[in-house]
């Protein structure tokens, strides 16, 4: 895909650094030839309280500082100036290529989390609004179906349980209307599917993942941003989530 993609970073990192805290090491000079030191020595070895204490707190302020930018998230912005759309990712994610959606990016660590973009080809979609879709619970609807659609299996004892967990609409900084929806998915196989006794057929969880999806609307086309997170990781993640899914944007292009 000829892509004209600029990337930009909001650090000019391109890999997720923790911030260590100052390291404060303060040397004074000592007398060369006393062991006890002289009342001039002394004198020269003396510190007064006002500043003492104006060490300390400075060290404090610095360090407390030093904390709070360790923990913000480092969030870097795709933007797709061919296709119309741009979203903020955390700054350690690395690109996929050949994952079969218009853009990938996922977790190095956490493989199972990643996000995705997908849109609908702009020579046979009309839409005008994500309103098209219908309420945000319709859409939620459409949205788990086609989940299921693309996780279907031909393995046998392999089933499904879904639930959508919430469905909610907004209106961008842009002036836009954009749909959200959460669901889970959870998939359990057998251990053994060729098993001819039952009890040799033991049902066991294979992953268990919630999806976010972010729909909008722009050039008549349909845009989701779609997230996937272990449930076992989301409560940990979902504040980065959260801001990668309020960041997307679809942008008009002139074709």
């Amino acid at each position: 895909m000829a892509n004209a993609i600029t990337m930009l970073g909001f650090l000019p990192t391109t890999q997720m650094t923790s911030f260590q805290l100052p390291n404060h090491t303060h040397s004074f000079p000592s007398p060369r030839c006393s062991l006890s030191p002289t009342p001039q020595s002394t004198k020269a070895f003396a510190v007064p309280r006002r500043k003492a204490l104006s060490f300390m707190l400075s060290s404090y302020v610095l360090s407390e500082v030093g904390l709070a930018l360790a923990k913000s998230p480092v969030f870097r912005e795709y933007v797709d100036t061919f296709d119309g759309y741009s979203f903020k990712y955390p700054g350690n994610w690395i690109q996929v290529r050949g994952a079969g959606a218009d853009i990938f990016f996922r977790d190095p660590f956490v493989l199972d989390e990643n996000l995705s973009v997908e849109l609908s080809s702009p020579s046979s979609s009309r839409y005008k609004s994500v309103e098209d879709l219908g309420p945000p619970q319709e859409a939620g609807k459409k949205v788990l179906k086609q989940y299921l659609t693309e996780f279907m299996s031909t393995r046998l004892g392999v089933r499904r349980e879904s639930n959508i967990l919430s469905t909610s609409s907004r209106v961008a900084d842009d002036g836009k209307l954009y749909y959200q929806v959460e669901v889970n998915i959870k998939s359990y196989a057998n251990n053994n599917e060729l098993a001819v006794m039952p009890q040799d057929r033991v049902v066991r969880m294979e992953w268990d993942r919630r999806y976010l999806s972010v729909l909008g609307v722009e050039n008549n086309q349909l845009y989701e941003l779609r997230l996937q997170v272990p449930e076992n990781v989301f409560s940990e993640e979902e504040n980065d989530l959260r801001q990668v899914m309020d960041s997307f944007r679809v942008n008009k292009i002139d074709r």
